[in-house]
């Protein structure tokens, strides 16, 4: 199974931090934060991993990563020339990911404290479609919402930054998808902020009853702001003491 990583983005809610530095790259407690998300995928056993990246930011990713032998993986990279939308970006690793078969995407600045492996398994498991994770959430409305089916057992669709969430949910940014994924994305029409959304293809599998999840139980950020990337190394630092 092959693991991507998205690690693009302009990181506007962190500047000036940004400014000069691909907010992936920024130090959470002893490392970059984009370390983090390599590990996750190791422990799970995924080596074979591709990191989608701006033109601006790809020097740094492999100054500091290179092949990813330090790591003991496999990196290659691609680059997102304009910003486009999750996605878009995506959709650059159908070349790495080809006619494989299953495999886990990440979003870069998403820390947590789960083992990816169980997930991956039931993934396995599961005959087709896409799985996303989700965590229980006080602030849904920040993020995609899931609606469950009536049985518990898959979602019905995504609400994206709802007003009123359908539940105390939020799609995290951890997602398992077959090579239908890209089909999919060819079928999406940009939103209103010209970007392909990666909520619109998860709600493709959706409306087909291909979309199944899971739960994470520990804790959970997605790194954007001040106060998430303050506590993300906070926890961090705890858990390396």
């Amino acid at each position: 199974m092959k693991a991507v990583i998205l690690a693009g983005g302009t990181g506007t809610r962190l500047r000036p931090l940004t400014t000069y530095l691909n907010k992936h790259m920024l130090p959470v407690g002893k490392y970059p934060m984009i370390v983090y998300a390599i590990r996750k995928l190791k422990e799970a056993g995924i080596t074979d991993i591709e990191l989608v990246t701006g033109r601006s930011s790809a020097g740094l990713f492999t100054q500091y990563l290179g092949s990813g032998r330090d790591e003991g993986v496999s990196l290659t990279y691609r680059i997102q020339e304009e910003a486009g939308g999750i996605a878009e970006a995506l959709k650059l690793a159908e070349p790495f990911v080809g006619a494989s078969g299953k495999f886990i995407m990440l979003l870069g600045d998403n820390l947590y404290e789960d083992s990816l492996a169980p997930h991956i398994e039931a993934y396995r498991g599961q005959a087709a479609g896409a799985m996303v994770l989700l965590k229980q959430v006080p602030d849904p409305h920040r993020y995609g919402v899931p609606r469950f089916s009536q049985d518990g057992k898959a979602i019905e669709s995504i609400d994206e930054k709802p007003q009123q969430p359908a539940s105390d949910y939020c799609v995290t940014g951890i997602y398992m998808y077959d090579a239908a994924v890209f089909s999919y994305i060819d079928e999406i029409k940009p939103s209103g902020r010209g970007e392909l959304e990666i909520t619109d293809v998860n709600n493709a599998y959706a409306s087909r009853g291909l979309l199944r999840y899971r739960t994470l139980n520990g804790w959970w950020t997605d790194a954007g702001t001040f106060e998430s990337l303050h506590e993300a190394a906070g926890r961090l630092k705890e858990e390396s003491e």
